[in-house]
C-alpha cells in the first residue's frame, strides 16, 4: 500500500525526503504516461473543492490534474453563491461536501482552517491555502520545479525575495527545505521580514540569512524566488504603499545573474517580474505553473489508489 492512500496534506511540515521523493517519482511517471493510461487513473472519481478565498490559479490547478487523470470536479468557487452566504458553518459544509466527493481541497482565510476540516471530513482534506500559514501543494510544486530544472536540490543557493512576513508560500517553502542541504538568502523591506514566532522550527533545521538587499546576492544565486507584496494582507494600506515596488526583476538585474540560474514565481505577479523578462532563459514561473498541475495529479492519484498508479 503507498503511504498517502487516504491521508490528508495539511502542512509540508508533515512530509519528509523520501514522501516528497515519492510525490516526485509519482509525478514524473504522470508527465511520462499515454493520455489513456493517464485517464484510468482517477476514473469515476470525484475532487471537491471549497474555495472561501479567491484563487483562480489553485482551483483551476487543481481541476486539470483532477480532469488530467480522469477524475471530474465539483464544488464552491465563490462564496457569495453558495451556503455559506445563509450562514452555513465550515463544519457542515465540509460534511456535506465530502459525502459528494472522493477527496477535497480547501482554501481558506482563517489560520487552522484545513486541520480542523481533516477532523471531522470523511474524506482526505488537501490544504489548498490556509490563512497566513501554509500552502503544502505550491511547496511541493516548487521543490519540484527546482529539482527539474536544476536536476537536483541539495547544495544550490536560493534566494526567496519579497513579500516575508505574509507569503504562505515562502513558509510552506522554507519548510519544505528543511529536508535539504541548500544556501538560503532572505530577502525583503524591514517591515516584511519573516515571522519570527513561525520560524522556530525552521531554524533548527536551516541556516539563512536576512537582507533587504538583492544586488548583494542576485549574481550567486542558483535559484531566485519572487514573491508578490500582498497588498490583501496588509491592515493598513498605507503601509503596503510604503513597500509597493520595493524589488523589480527587469533584463537588467536578469543580466547580472549566473546563466544557469532560474527565476520562480508562485504567480499571480504584478509588477516584481517586468515582462520583458519572460522570454528569457532563466525564466521558469510558466513552467512552474504547469509543473503544478502534475504534483497534483500525482498526489490526487496516490491519495486515491491504494496500491498507487
Amino acid at each position: 500500500m503507498n503511504g498517502f492512500f487516504q491521508k490528508d496534506v495539511i502542512s509540508i511540515r508533515d512530509l519528509g525526503k523520501e514522501e516528497l521523493d515519492s510525490i516526485f517519482s509519482a509525478t514524473e511517471k504522470i508527465i511520462g504516461l499515454d493520455p489513456n493510461q493517464r485517464r484510468e487513473i482517477a476514473r469515476g472519481k470525484v475532487l471537491g473543492y471549497l474555495f472561501f478565498e479567491p484563487s483562480t490559479r489553485t482551483r483551476l490547478s487543481f481541476q486539470s490534474a483532477m480532469a488530467l487523470i480522469g477524475g471530474t470536479s465539483l464544488g464552491i468557487a465563490d462564496v457569495s453563491s453558495s451556503a455559506v452566504q445563509k450562514g452555513e458553518s465550515l463544519s457542515d459544509t465540509v460534511r456535506v461536501m465530502s459525502g459528494y466527493t472522493d477527496v477535497l481541497v480547501l482554501r481558506h482565510p482563517l489560520d487552522g482552517s484545513s486541520r480542523f476540516s481533516a477532523e471531522i471530513s470523511q474524506k482526505p482534506i488537501i490544504n489548498g491555502g490556509s490563512g497566513t500559514e501554509e500552502h503544502p501543494t505550491q511547496a511541493i510544486q516548487d521543490l519540484f520545479t527546482i529539482k527539474r530544472e536544476k536536476k537536483k536540490i541539495d547544495g544550490l543557493k536560493i534566494g526567496i525575495v519579497g513579500d516575508l512576513k505574509y507569503g504562505r508560500t515562502v513558509y510552506s517553502l522554507l519548510h519544505g527545505l528543511c529536508n535539504y542541504n541548500v544556501d538560503v538568502h532572505l530577502i525583503s523591506p524591514e517591515s516584511l521580514k519573516i515571522r519570527k514566532d513561525s520560524t522556530y522550527d525552521i531554524k533548527k533545521k536551516l541556516s539563512y540569512t536576512e537582507s533587504t538587499n538583492l544586488d548583494e546576492y542576485i549574481d550567486d544565486l542558483d535559484v531566485l524566488y519572487m514573491t508578490r507584496i500582498q497588498k490583501e494582507r496588509f491592515p493598513d494600506e498605507e503601509e503596503y504603499v510604503k513597500v509597493r515596488g520595493s524589488y523589480v526583476i527587469g533584463l537588467d538585474m536578469v543580466k547580472k545573474m549566473k546563466e544557469d540560474a532560474i527565476i520562480l514565481h508562485p504567480l499571480p505577479r504584478i509588477d516584481e517580474i517586468s515582462t520583458d523578462v519572460d522570454s528569457s532563459k532563466q525564466a521558469k514561473y510558466f513552467e512552474q505553473a504547469e509543473y503544478g498541475k502534475y504534483t497534483r495529479a500525482a498526489l490526487l492519484g496516490l491519495i486515491l489508489n491504494k496500491n498507487g498508479f
